[in-house]
C-alpha cells in the first residue's frame, strides 16, 4: 500500500484494501474479488475514512439502514437500495449499517483481458472523474439481484484461480448495467438545464478533489469555464454558492472522522489537508459553532 501526499490511503492491491476495512476476507485472484454483504455480518468495520484504490468497484446494496456513502457535497443517507460504480483513483468513504446486504465486486481490467474494446468508452458509467451513484427502491434491487447472483455463483463455485467463467459473466453484467445507466442518463438529462448540468459536474469534481482543491478558480479551470461563470451558474441552479459546496463536503468528512474514528484532532486536520490543527479548529467552529472536541463529546453522549 502506498499513500498520497495528504496521507489518504491509496490501495493498489485488493487484499491490501480488504485488510484495511478491516475484514477477514482474502482473495487468491489479485484481479477479481466478489464479496457478499450479509446482514449483521460483523467482519467489516462500520466506518472507512477517505481512501483511494487502484481497481474498479461495483456495489448493489439493499436494506441499507443507516448506511452512508460520502462521495458528494453531503453524505448520501436514508438509503433503501442503491447501485454504485467507481473507477480507480477516486476518493471515497463509507459508513456501513450492519443491516445492509448485497453484492460488492472489486476487479482490475486484467480479469477481462479477453475483452479488447476501450473499457471506459464501452462502459461510461465507470467515469474517471467521479463516482456514479443510483438510488432506488427494493423492487429495482430485486430486478438486478439475479444478474449479480450469476456472477457470484460462478465465482464462488469455481476451481479456476482466474475465475474465467465468472469473468465472462461479469462482462455480461456490465452490458446489462450499461442499458440501465444509459436509459437513466437520457431521462435525467431531458429534465436538466445547462446550469444544472454544470452544477452536477461541479459537485462530482468537488467529491473527487475536495481534499486537494479548495478554491473556485481551481474548479473553474477543471471545468473549462471562468470562475465568475461557475459561481453564477451554481447560484442560479441551487441558490447556494460554489464555495459552500466545497466547505460542506469538507465539513461532512470532518464530522465523520470525528464521530466514527478515534483519530486525534491533529491527525484529522492533517488528513484533511489543513496546514495545522488550529486552522482546522477555526474552520470547524465557524461552520458548526462547536470545536472538534465539543462535537466529538456531543456525538459520544447522544
Amino acid at each position: 500500500m502506498t499513500e498520497l501526499r495528504t496521507n489518504i490511503p491509496f490501495y493498489k492491491d485488493i487484499n491490501d484494501f480488504l485488510k484495511s476495512i478491516p475484514s477477514e476476507f482474502v482473495t487468491k485472484n489479485p484481479n477479481f474479488f466478489c464479496l457478499r454483504l450479509k446482514e449483521n455480518d460483523g467482519s467489516i468495520h462500520n466506518y472507512k475514512p477517505p481512501f483511494r484504490k487502484d481497481f474498479y468497484f461495483i456495489a448493489l446494496v439493499s436494506n441499507a439502514g443507516n448506511t452512508q456513502i460520502t462521495y458528494d457535497t453531503i453524505n448520501v443517507a436514508k438509503l433503501n437500495s442503491f447501485l454504485v460504480f467507481q473507477s480507480p483513483g477516486l476518493l471515497y468513504s463509507f459508513y456501513r449499517d450492519h443491516s445492509a446486504k448485497g453484492y460488492l465486486i472489486y476487479f482490475k481490467k486484467e480479469c477481462l483481458s479477453f475483452f479488447k474494446p476501450d473499457f471506459e468508452k464501452e462502459f461510461p458509467f465507470f467515469n474517471l472523474l467521479h463516482t456514479q451513484f443510483f438510488k432506488f427502491n427494493e423492487a429495482k434491487f430485486q430486478e438486478f439481484a439475479p444478474h449479480f447472483e450469476e456472477v457470484f455463483s460462478s465465482y464462488e463455485n469455481s476451481n479456476d484461480a482466474q475465475h474465467k467463467v465468472a469473468s465472462i459473466k461479469l462482462l455480461a453484467l456490465l452490458y446489462q448495467l450499461k442499458e440501465f445507466t444509459t436509459a437513466f442518463k437520457q431521462w435525467e438529462e431531458g429534465f436538466t438545464t445547462p446550469q444544472q448540468l454544470l452544477l452536477q459536474k461541479f459537485i462530482q469534481l468537488v467529491n473527487n478533489f475536495y481534499i486537494e482543491k479548495r478554491t473556485i478558480e481551481e474548479y473553474a479551470s477543471l471545468l473549462h469555464v471562468s470562475p465568475n461563470h461557475l459561481s453564477q451558474s451554481i447560484k442560479s441552479a441551487s441558490d447556494k454558492t460554489a464555495l459552500s459546496y466545497i466547505n460542506e463536503r469538507l465539513l461532512a468528512e470532518a464530522k465523520s472522522l470525528i464521530q466514527f474514528t478515534d483519530f486525534d484532532i491533529a491527525e484529522i486536520a492533517y488528513q484533511l489537508n489543513f496546514s495545522d490543527p488550529a486552522n482546522f479548529g477555526k474552520f470547524f467552529k465557524k461552520h458548526t459553532g462547536k470545536t472538534p472536541l465539543e462535537y466529538r463529546k456531543q456525538s459520544t453522549n447522544s
